[in-house]
């Protein structure tokens, strides 16, 4: 196997080029020379299941392995019991979407962590969960993974640890790590090519190999405070991180093979090309 790579969305040059469907998503991924790409439903699953389907169709022609990120009101932690049950249907209905689109997995942000302890708000997360997997079992999926994401805000529940931590509950959670969160989070967590090799190490200690080998991530720079993520940035900037050459080098040294998205500002498609030619060893 080997490394994927692709836009998190759809760029500006995208839409400069004239499109305005997702449906044409698949195509622009391949022409550009990339092989992944995750479906943004961050504002809602809105799309129709047929719509799904076809741009599902459009990427199995183009060779384009699919993803897609749950929306962002989703809160596993909440501490509104109302509020958090009915994040179970934003998950199922991401599900459901994921399933006609033929994409392996969902992302799912954590929730806040700021009005309880950490370790409440994981005990939270997880019982959200438990009801959520109980629920994508009546609907007789079985193909679609969901992902837990890493977060880049101090407050907010999504540490490396405590996303591990959620996984060990059902082997149909899958951690995704944003490294540009976690940099983020730490004020620069990663500055040495052994700095990312030990997060790709402790999940294949705490979860297996097949999630450290195969690991679902997100990659971007990420402009930070002392409270963690400010702003997403491009490889242009030269102030923050983390590196992507430096994170390149980590997967050639490990030989594993994740489906990296990167969610770089505006030129997602751009940078993750970048990406690509490094791990191909290609003049960049």
């Amino acid at each position: 196997m080997s490394a994927h790579f692709g836009p998190g969305g759809n760029s500006r040059e995208f839409a400069a080029a004239g499109y305005k469907s997702t449906l044409f998503a698949p195509a622009w991924v391949k022409q550009y020379g990339l092989d992944a790409y995750e479906y943004e439903a961050s504002r809602g699953v809105n799309a129709s299941l047929d719509t799904f389907k076809a741009i599902g169709e459009a990427a199995k022609q183009n060779g384009v392995k699919l993803s897609l990120h749950a929306p962002y009101f989703i809160s596993l932690s909440g501490i509104e019991e109302a509020k958090r049950m009915g994040s179970i249907r934003y998950i199922t209905e991401s599900v459901a979407a994921a399933h006609a689109l033929g994409a392996g997995i969902i992302v799912i942000h954590c929730g806040s962590a700021s009005k309880i302890s950490r370790q409440q708000a994981v005990n939270l997360a997880k019982d959200t969960l438990t009801h959520a997997i109980a629920e994508v079992e009546k609907m007789g999926i079985d193909d679609v993974f969901l992902g837990i994401e890493t977060m880049g805000k101090v407050n907010q529940l999504g540490t490396l640890e405590e996303v591990i931590d959620i996984c060990t509950i059902d082997p149909r959670l899958r951690p995704v790590v944003d490294f540009g969160h976690l940099n983020a989070r730490e004020c620069g967590l990663f500055s040495t090519v052994e700095d990312f090799k030990r997060v790709f190490c402790r999940i294949g200690e705490q979860l297996g190999d097949a999630c450290a080998n195969e690991l679902h991530c997100h990659f971007s720079k990420i402009e930070y405070t002392s409270g963690g993520e400010k702003k997403h940035l491009t490889f242009e900037d030269t102030v923050f991180g983390p590196s992507p050459e430096l994170f390149i080098e980590a997967v050639k040294q490990l030989k594993v093979s994740p489906t990296v998205i990167c969610e770089s500002d505006g030129v997602m498609d751009r940078d993750a090309l970048y990406m690509k030619r490094l791990y191909l060893e290609e003049g960049v």
